[in-house]
């Protein structure tokens, strides 16, 4: 059975930082591609960052380009999303997801299988 399981989520105050991660049991991360998702309460879920199997490269949403970063170490199978300068708009559960092919794309209906979430909370 495949699954995700997301960590790393907490309360933080304006411009600190976070590291969320996503575990896999059930299959290996990475062969796929890997996507973080975010929703806020009341909001759509927004897509925010991808990077495909082999991280060739990586895709942001322009919401949080030049703070959050994603990563993958294939030693251990877990895909990363440092948050750094976090602003309370960034409050939100978040969630990864892996697509079950090599490369990333746009939309969470192009997602296979999805973790439970971790939430993010932004607040002085």
């Amino acid at each position: 059975q495949l699954q995700l399981v997301e960590s790393g989520g907490g309360l933080v105050q304006p411009g600190g930082s976070l590291r969320l991660s996503c575990a896999a049991s059930g299959f290996t991360l990475d062969d796929y591609a890997i996507g973080w998702f975010r929703q806020a309460p009341g909001k759509e879920r927004e897509g925010v960052s991808c990077v495909p199997r082999g991280g060739i490269y990586t895709k942001y949403a322009d919401s949080v380009k030049g703070r959050f970063t994603i990563s993958r170490d294939n030693t251990n199978g877990t895909v990363y999303l440092q948050m750094n300068s976090l602003k309370p708009e960034d409050t939100a559960v978040y969630y990864c997801a892996v697509r079950l092919s090599r490369m990333c794309r746009e939309g969470g209906v192009a997602y296979d299988e999805w973790g439970k979430g971790t939430q993010v909370t932004v607040a002085s």
